[in-house]
């Protein structure tokens, strides 16, 4: 039995079918993709601790499931003409970008600040004393992941138009119709979840006390949720209004993964304004923390 994970074509078995679907899901997962690691890092982060993150990883990717189930269900009876069209990829990342923008807005105002940037000059950042701030940065709501992973699910790429074009269309009825976008999407819970752990755990090892971890992981979180949704939307903009200049703009390598080999808009989302937003978060967050709470572990707990 021949696999093909980079361009399945012509009729596919039913157990080649719902095995590359597992597989490419598993690859979904672990490569940088708009569509999980802005979402599940931020939640991770926020959950400092790699049980919270596991939890974070299988909460997104369990929605995220039950959507390509949907879709994949939908596939089988042709229905993804509008799924496919050019303009929909930037409309699901103007919804996934409020829903991120939204969330890191709540943590922030419950903690009593509207601030996304802090441009405070050094005197004034050494001045911040515990009675400034009033309460801890509220905890995100439990279901959020659910959320974010089913509207993130209706996203389309290169992994969408497989599952939906080449998988699904060749089960035998519409009784499992739905089962490649439920294999693809348990095979990206894998590593969310395992990803997840290693988010949360590296949260968890950071040198700071109890309380200043909980500040931190808790502002990185809303502050990387909040500028990550603002990028989202810029992008959802840019591609609305152009979208074949955004779909023209793009990187191809010589690697035939998928997520690694065209590296576009939605790869400059999930790496450079991602993980630029959650550098300057931590730092930024890291320094409030001492500030506020004084001391610093000496050991990683």
């Amino acid at each position: 039995m021949g696999l093909n994970l980079w361009n399945p074509t012509g009729h596919i078995p039913v157990l080649a079918a719902v095995i590359t679907a597992f597989l490419l899901g598993m690859v979904h997962g672990v490569t940088p993709d708009e569509h999980t690691w802005p979402i599940t890092f931020s939640y991770s982060v926020g959950s400092y601790s790699s049980k919270g993150g596991m939890k974070a990883g299988f909460l997104f990717s369990l929605a995220f499931t039950l959507q390509r189930a949907i879709a994949s269900e939908l596939a089988f009876f042709a229905l993804v003409g509008f799924q496919l069209a050019t303009r929909w990829g930037f409309e699901v990342y103007a919804v996934v970008g409020l829903v991120m923008l939204f969330s890191g807005l709540y943590v922030l105002r419950k903690g009593n600040s509207w601030h996304l940037l802090s441009f405070h000059r050094h005197s004034h950042q050494t001045a911040l004393t515990a009675a400034a701030v009033q309460q801890e940065p509220t905890p995100m709501p439990k279901y959020m992941p659910l959320v974010h992973g089913f509207i993130a699910g209706w996203g389309v790429g290169a992994f969408a138009i497989i599952i939906y074009t080449a998988l699904s269309p060749d089960m035998p009825n519409a009784w499992v119709g739905w089962v490649p976008g439920a294999l693809f999407g348990l095979g990206t819970m894998v590593m969310q979840i395992i990803l997840g752990s290693l988010f949360g755990a590296w949260m968890a090892r950071r040198k700071l006390s109890a309380k200043a971890r909980v500040y931190v992981a808790r502002k990185m979180s809303a502050r990387t949720l909040a500028g990550g949704g603002v990028g989202f939307i810029l992008v959802a903009a840019l591609g609305i209004l152009w979208p074949g200049v955004l779909n023209s703009l793009a990187l191809v390598t010589p690697i035939h993964i998928h997520n690694l080999h065209n590296l576009g808009a939605g790869f400059f989302l999930a790496v450079i304004v991602l993980f630029g937003v959650a550098i300057w978060a931590f730092l930024s967050s890291r320094k409030e923390a001492v500030v506020l709470y004084g001391s610093v572990a000496k050991n990683p707990s």
